[in-house]
C-alpha cells in the first residue's frame, strides 16, 4: 500500500525548512521506503506500519524527535487519493486552469454550517466546497493575493489543514500508481 503524505507549512518563505533527503532518511529509519516529489513535504510512503490518524501521529513525532521539525502530516492512501481527485467538485476548473484549483487535506471533516460560514466570508471571487476530510478551493485570481488565506480557511473550519494545487495532486497521484506497479 503507498501512502501520500503532505507536510504543512515546509519550505515555504524561509520557515519550516527541512531538506526532502531528510524525509526519505526518516522514512528509512522508521522501516519504510520514502520518496519525495518537488521541494513542498509531499512524501510518499510504501511498507507503513500503519494507516491515517496512526501513521499521522507517527510521523509528526520522529520528525519532531529526529529532524527538530514541528509540523503537521496530512496521510492518505492510494486509494484514498484516487477518491478525493473523482470527489473534486470543480472538474471544469481542474481542466481549464488547474493551478489555480487547490485541494486542502484536513485533519477533520468539517460540517456543512462552518462550510456555509466560510463561503459567506469569502470577500474576492473565490469559491470553495468540502467533500469528507478535503476543502476544494478555487482561485480564479490567484492564492498569491487572495483574502482566503489558510490561516482564515482553518479557523473558520476548527481543522488544520494544507493546500496543494491540482497539478501538484495529479503528480502525487501519477507517481503512486508507479511505485505501485514497481
Amino acid at each position: 500500500m503507498i501512502h501520500i503524505c503532505l507536510l504543512r507549512a515546509v519550505n515555504v518563505g524561509g520557515k519550516g525548512l527541512v531538506a526532502m533527503a531528510d524525509l526519505r532518511a526518516l522514512a528509512e529509519r522508521l522501516g519504510m521506503k520514502g520518496e519525495t516529489l518537488l521541494q513542498s513535504g509531499n512524501l510518499l510512503l510504501e511498507g507503513a506500519p500503519a494507516s491515517g490518524a496512526k501513521l499521522e501521529a507517527l510521523l509528526e513525532s520522529e520528525a519532531e524527535k529526529r529532524l527538530g521539525l514541528k509540523t503537521d502530516f496530512f496521510v492518505r492512501t492510494s486509494r484514498e487519493w484516487d477518491a478525493l481527485i473523482a470527489a473534486n467538485p470543480f472538474p471544469g476548473e481542474a481542466k481549464s486552469d488547474p493551478g489555480h484549483l487547490l485541494m486542502l487535506t484536513l485533519k477533520t471533516a468539517p460540517q456543512r454550517a462552518v462550510v456555509d460560514a466560510l463561503r459567506a466570508a469569502i470577500k474576492g471571487r473565490e469559491t470553495v466546497a468540502a467533500v469528507g476530510k478535503q476543502l476544494y478551493a478555487v482561485y480564479p485570481d490567484g492564492v498569491g493575493r487572495s483574502k482566503l488565506t489558510i490561516g482564515l480557511i482553518e479557523k473558520m473550519l476548527g481543522a488544520r489543514g494544507t493546500g496543494r494545487n491540482w497539478n501538484t495532486v495529479l503528480k502525487l497521484q501519477a507517481r503512486a500508481k508507479t511505485l505501485a506497479v514497481d
